[in-house]
């Protein structure tokens, strides 16, 4: 049986990673890059042994699958060519700029019969695998994703940058209906919110409160999840993970088992494995344009808070 022919499209900082790492993959065959920056596209190529392609119709008759790793501007009009030839995606988040074309997406990969995931590669970290073991009825959530000022991605804000993968991860974890949103955020140094912090009330009354910035001097990446009968702390960075639960009228400490493991690697391999099984994506594109629907709607209440003040 013939190995699924992939390759990525958009070879700037996150596409440089999928390239190494389908570059490394046994379950399938790294055939073609395409870029619009030719001589980054070249030397990529040059380096794994693949095609660098001139055009996205020579891309898409090179390859079965593909990751689409470019600015979000530009995600939609790539992924619905490539998924008009019948390809396999991986999109970068967010899926796309509007809910309108995420849906869009969405529709045509169930017409065409495509697996059509997102790489809302957090949860895809060992330590989600570790909470979701421990998890009963959440009460109350609240997560911190801070990080140095990037270079990159700031054609979108924070929100959408960052807080996306909280909020997607949220969703999940509660498995319920968003009931109200209050939300705020400031601009430090691009045009868009740099810091914001979400507070999310669903129907079924778990809270959630969600602080995100890109102006921070360290990396955090953290969660912490209180629940009927324990409370859950999280450390996606370290791959670390505590419970705290009541026994015998006292709060007893354990570490969470946490098979460590790259969380991108775990990502393309399992989407590679969709491809190939037909088995449904952990974050398929239905479940990334809700996501993408709530950080649009937050990111709105933002900048018209800011324009009021």
């Amino acid at each position: 049986m013939s190995k699924i022919k992939v390759g990525v499209v958009g070879l700037g900082h996150m596409g440089k990673f999928h390239a190494r790492i389908y570059s490394e993959m046994r379950e399938s065959e790294f055939v073609a890059v395409y870029d619009n920056d030719r001589e980054t596209a070249r030397k990529i190529a040059q380096q794994y042994g693949v095609r660098a392609v001139d055009s996205l119709g020579e891309f898409a008759d090179a390859v079965d699958a593909a990751t689409i790793a470019t600015p979000t501007p530009w995600h939609f009009e790539i992924a619905k060519t490539l998924l008009g030839h019948g390809k396999h995606l991986l999109i970068e988040k967010p899926i796309a700029e509007t809910a309108v074309q995420a849906k869009e997406l969405v529709s045509l990969a169930h017409e065409r019969e495509r697996v059509l995931q997102v790489g809302h590669v957090e949860r895809f970290n060992p330590v989600l695998d570790a909470l979701e073991k421990k998890l009963a009825h959440p009460r109350f959530i609240e997560s911190h994703r801070l990080s140095p000022y990037p270079n990159r991605s700031v054609e979108i804000g924070v929100v959408l940058d960052l807080m996306i993968h909280d909020l997607e991860i949220i969703l999940h974890l509660v498995r319920s209906p968003v009931a109200s949103i209050d939300a705020v955020g400031a601009s430090v140094i691009g045009r868009s919110e740099d810091i914001a912090n979400a507070h999310l009330r669903f129907e079924n009354g778990c809270v959630a409160n969600i602080t995100v910035s890109r102006v921070n001097p360290e990396r955090v990446r953290k969660i912490r999840v209180f629940q009927e009968d324990a409370y859950l702390s999280l450390d996606y960075q370290k791959q670390w993970g505590e419970i705290y639960r009541l026994r015998d009228g006292e709060m007893r400490r354990e570490d969470l088992d946490v098979n460590k493991g790259d969380a991108l690697t775990r990502q393309l391999q399992s989407f590679v494995n969709c491809c190939t099984d037909g088995a449904k994506p952990k974050v398929s594109g239905r479940e990334a344009a809700v996501a993408l629907e709530l950080a649009i709607e937050i990111s709105q209440r933002i900048e018209a808070q800011n324009k009021k003040n």
